[in-house]
């Protein structure tokens, strides 16, 4: 597990409503591992189950089943107080998500880092003023040269969410939605990415404008 910045080992989470006949309302699964520092773009429809694999990765809600490694530690099993000290998330204006407690904190295990190489940023609001969008990727750059791992949540609504993505990501997740089960699909570039059909359905014409764009700019 150690080889891992973050393995993430074949999770899965369900929801359920009724009583004694239990229905099942959402299912989401993912198994997947980071081994290097990276920036990672995460997308999908609202409600599909992105924010939920973060609060999973940082130890906020458990999962039904599998586990999760940070930094080679099972992050569920790490004191409350201390999970940030392996992976944070921060959510949309880069407050801190709180923890849901399951266990006492005195029957947990101390964290074995003091700071966080996870890093996980969901939805952040990239301001359009003069300057802050760079500074925010100058920010996330500065992150990955220092060997941490970022994963950057975006519900790209605006050409210059794809621009971002496209600048500043070097791998993605696309979270999809069917019906109530929630599919994680990993692409190790761009063009992999916006190759999968489910995936140029959900960008729809942004992604169309943004090829455009860049076709006329004679960008690959």
């Amino acid at each position: 597990m150690t080889d891992y910045i973050l393995n993430v080992d074949n999770i899965h989470k369900t929801y359920t409503r009724g009583r004694f006949n239990k229905e099942v309302t959402f299912s989401l699964r993912a198994d997947m591992r980071f081994a290097e520092p990276a920036i990672i773009g995460v997308m999908g429809a609202n409600g599909a189950g992105k924010t939920t694999l973060f609060e999973i990765i940082t130890g906020s809600n458990p999962p039904t089943g599998g586990q999760v490694y940070c930094q080679g530690q099972n992050i569920h099993n790490v004191k409350y107080n201390e999970r940030d000290r392996l992976a944070i998330h921060y959510h949309q204006s880069y407050q801190v998500r709180q923890l849901k407690w399951t266990k006492p904190n005195f029957m947990l295990e101390a964290a074995n880092s003091d700071y966080p190489i996870i890093h996980l940023f969901d939805e952040p609001q990239f301001n359009t003023q003069d300057g802050y969008i760079g500074f925010m990727l100058d920010f996330f750059k500065s992150l990955r040269s220092s060997g941490k791992l970022i994963f950057m949540s975006l519900h790209p609504t605006e050409i210059y969410h794809l621009q971002i993505v496209r600048e500043i990501c070097e791998q993605f997740i696309f979270v999809h939605r069917d019906h109530i089960n929630r599919s994680i699909r990993q692409y190790q570039s761009w063009q992999a990415f916006v190759g999968d059909d489910d995936a140029r359905q959900y960008l729809g014409e942004n992604l169309e404008t943004y090829e455009r764009q860049q076709m006329l700019q004679g960008v690959g």
